[in-house]
């Protein structure tokens, strides 16, 4: 790893010290939210507890987050624990702890793949070049935005910023270009954190910010290292929509994508809302 890349701002917060089952971390100014920390930067860390973690093996498969508590600013641990070991898949769990307290707890599948038969049922987005899609200015938002370079197709917040410049949708559906800023290149956890970078679908539909949370997120990996090393430090091809508001909570589900087409990644997370 380079000077820059261990310098990073992405770096820098999802640094871990210690050994074994437990790590220690710290928060950074670089990726706070309106309350806490970026929620994808806090499932970064949790997976890089496991990816550093001596007994690992395999590239992750699937990763699921469930956040059971704020999350302060400040220092935290993390405690892993491999609940089983298989021939080809490894399972684990993750707490996040503050003060002895859980603030977040998280699941994983590792698998080491094999050339098999592959397809992509799923259809690549109708996407206009990077220089045609609008550039999301991060002012008047919290930090995390900036530490992406966001240029939207469609579906941004306000609902202005949009190649299409409607006022305002009928659809929760955004399409977005998304690299991190500065460039760095792709790897699990960096891709995770992209998972999450898009604004709550809520304020799409409602055209205004109201409180909102992250509940649970869970990634689905399509796309092993050697893909990601492929990937590099480019702009990735982002979509996400809501399937339904309900009872002051809704679902989220995204896919990632290189500019060639290729799949890269999945996720589904469930948000709490109050208006």
């Amino acid at each position: 790893m380079s000077q820059n890349e261990i310098n990073h701002p992405f770096d820098m917060a999802i640094r871990l010290t210690g050994e074994g089952d437990r790590y220690s971390g710290h928060t950074t100014e670089h990726y706070a939210n309106m309350i806490g920390p970026f929620g994808g930067i806090i499932a970064a860390v949790m997976q890089k507890a496991i990816l550093s973690h001596t007994s690992r093996q395999g590239d992750p498969v699937a990763f699921t987050v469930n956040y059971a508590a704020p999350i302060s600013n400040g220092a935290f641990e993390i405690v892993t624990r491999l609940v089983r070991n298989n021939r080809s898949t490894q399972h684990w769990s993750v707490e996040l702890l503050q003060q002895e307290h859980v603030c977040a707890t998280a699941t994983a599948v590792l698998a080491t793949r094999r050339d098999t038969w592959s397809s992509t049922d799923l259809s690549f987005p109708e996407v206009p070049d990077l220089d045609k899609a609008v550039k999301v200015s991060g002012e008047g938002f919290p930090s995390w935005v900036y530490r992406y370079d966001i240029r939207m197709v469609r579906g941004g917040f306000p609902p202005f910023i949009s190649i299409e410049n409607e006022k305002a949708y009928a659809s929760s559906v955004t399409l977005q270009w998304v690299r991190d800023e500065p460039r760095r290149p792709m790897d699990f956890p960096s891709l995770t954190a992209l998972c999450d970078s898009f604004f709550p679908r809520i304020f799409i539909r409602r055209d205004r910010i109201v409180p909102v949370g992250t509940v649970s997120f869970t990634v689905y990996y399509h796309a092993d290292a050697d893909a990601l090393h492929e990937a590099g430090d480019r702009e990735m091809v982002a979509e996400a929509r809501a399937n339904r508001f309900f009872k002051n909570y809704f679902d989220q589900t995204a896919e990632l994508w290189t500019p060639e087409g290729i799949l890269l990644a999945t996720s589904s997370q469930i948000y709490y809302y109050k208006e």
